[in-house]
Order: structure tokens, then sequence, then C-alpha cells
């Protein structure tokens, strides 16, 4: 990521599951990200799918593809895993500049600590404004706003698995 400041969102909750089944069910990437796949008010009634390669972002290194439109622009962006402890932790960050509207690059990912008998997960993300000046705007607008929906979803969504 570029010198630009960065900013940060994230979500917390005690879930009623192991460590390691809870990393298990997150390791999916598509699953975690499933709130980008379903039409919302956050993605303008838009879908993102997801191309993985051959480690299907099981490893350092694995590559994760995101695209997708929201009113007639197109959007997309390549992740690469960069963190990889199970049942511990995993996290990614954007390859190059994204091409997305209130956000711009970022590093996004999870941690799992056992707690009493689950474990609390923690879902963040750390992500600059879009380098475009004519994205900018809306990014300080309504960036906070999506980044916080972000890791919200990914954190209910991981809830409703267990």
């Amino acid at each position: 990521m570029s010198q630009q400041r960065e900013r940060h969102a994230e979500a917390v909750a005690l879930i009623h599951a192991a460590p390691e089944q809870i990393f298990a069910s997150l390791d999916d990437q598509c699953r975690l990200a499933v709130h980008m796949t379903k039409a919302s008010w956050m993605t303008l009634g838009s879908k993102f799918s997801f191309e993985l390669d051959e480690s299907q972002g099981h490893r350092v290194g694995s590559v994760v593809r995101m695209n997708g439109r929201i009113a007639g622009i197109e959007l997309g962006l390549d992740e690469i895993v960069n963190e990889y402890e199970p049942p511990l932790r995993k996290a990614w960050a954007t390859l190059g500049e994204p091409r997305l509207l209130v956000i711009g690059a970022y590093r996004m990912g999870f941690n799992l600590a056992a707690e009493g008998q689950g474990a609390r997960l923690q879902v963040w993300i750390d992500y600059q404004l879009p380098s475009r000046a004519a994205l900018r705007w809306l990014g300080w607008l309504l960036g906070p706003v999506y980044a916080s929906w972000c890791v919200r979803e990914m954190v209910e969504d991981a809830r409703r698995g267990f």
C-alpha cells in the first residue's frame, strides 16, 4: 500500500465453536466473502464473483480474483494471501491498484483465540481511500461505512454458521 494514511475497521464476536472449526469455515474465501456475492444495498444491487488459484487461498502466496459491476462500472481486484497460520489467523492484501469505488488498497484478515467454550473472532481491514482524486471524496464519505459493513457481515456470517 502507498504512503497514504491507513484507516481501520474491525468486528469481534464470541463464537461457540473450537478455533479449528471456525478457521476451517472461514478459510473458504468464497464463503467468507459471501456477502459480496449477494445483491444488497451496500453493493447497489450488484454481485461479485471469485476466481481462485490452484491453492484455493489455503497458503501464503495464493491469489484470489474478485470481479463485479456496479451501476455499469467494471470493478475488480486481485488479493494475495500473505499470512496463513491455522487455526489462529489468516490475512490477505490487494495486489496493485484495486478497481473499487469507496476504498482503495487494503490488507484484511481474521484472528481467532480460544475463549471459554468457544473462540473470539476478530475480522479487520486496514484500507486506504481510492487513489483516483475523483473517487477520494466518495471514499472519505462512504469508505468507513462500507469497511464496517464488510467486517460485520463476515463476523455475523461466521456466527450464524455455528
